[in-house]
């Protein structure tokens, strides 16, 4: 960003407006140009002095310290100094101002993450009840499986038309492991592609679905009333294992699931 800051972007940043993006743009810029710096300061403690639902930056005491020291050392320098320390105190100013006003923007990015941290947070515990309570609701037969059927040949062509996504289900499976069938059903209004399996007397339900945000690098296992949930993604799903089995065995059929993935679609 070489241009100086329009009164619109002042304003969005005064406001908290500005993308992650944009923000980082902008600390770049107010680090090299003390006439931005200056303006964006101004417009800062204007918003903050007319807001009425209060300020929306209150600095730590930390930094009101640091800022009074600064301020102290630059005045004492001028006394030592004379006029020469004008510029000195003058230069000073623009660094205090610009620490404050970065030190805000990285507050700003700080909230911002912890934000979408914690509606990250919300998403995957909505997820975990509504999965758990599909999967039990399958044990009590209150949804009948619409495919039954141990022949993967079978079950994958049935989902064609019914899901906006494909997926492998695996030729080989792990010891006393045996595909039942499947159902069409949904989680947060999305069509998904809900796998039955058996693990020796333990069900187990398999939700696949296209991926709509980040992969997870690393399986992650929740506990919810005597279940284990895994959640794993590969290119282009997200997968879900719900099961009461041992979780080691759940993991086992979930690296199966997952490494099928990356075969040829069939």
């Amino acid at each position: 960003m070489t241009d100086h800051f329009s009164q619109v972007t002042l304003n969005a940043l005064a406001d908290g407006e500005l993308t992650g993006d944009q923000l980082a743009l902008a600390s770049e810029h107010l680090a090299e140009c003390p006439s931005c710096t200056s303006k964006a300061l101004y417009q800062s403690l204007l918003k903050s002095a007319t807001a009425k639902a209060g300020q929306r930056y209150n600095p730590p005491s930390q930094l009101q310290e640091r800022v009074a020291s600064l301020a102290s050392q630059a005045n004492s320098e001028r006394l030592a100094h004379g006029s020469r320390s004008f510029w000195k105190f003058q230069s000073l100013g623009w660094a205090t101002a610009a620490l404050l006003l970065l030190f805000s923007i990285g507050m700003m990015i700080e909230q911002r993450a912890a934000d979408k941290a914690r509606i990250v947070a919300a998403e995957d515990a909505a997820l975990v009840t509504e999965v758990f309570d599909q999967h039990v609701a399958t044990l009590a037969g209150n949804m009948p499986l619409q495919v039954v059927s141990t022949d993967r040949h079978t079950v994958k062509p049935w989902f064609q038309g019914k899901i906006p996504f494909s997926f492998n289900l695996p030729e080989g499976l792990p010891r006393d492991t045996t595909l039942d069938g499947a159902n069409l059903t949904y989680l947060g209004n999305q069509p998904v592609a809900q796998l039955l399996y058996s693990i020796g007397k333990h069900r187990v339900s398999v939700f696949l679905r296209q991926r709509s945000g980040e992969a997870k690098v690393n399986p992650s296992l929740t506990e919810r009333s005597g279940f284990h949930v895994i959640e794993s993604s590969t290119r282009d799903l997200d997968a879900t294992f719900v099961s009461d089995v041992d979780p080691a065995r759940l993991y086992d059929l979930a690296n199966t699931i997952k490494h099928a993935q990356a075969g040829e679609k069939q």
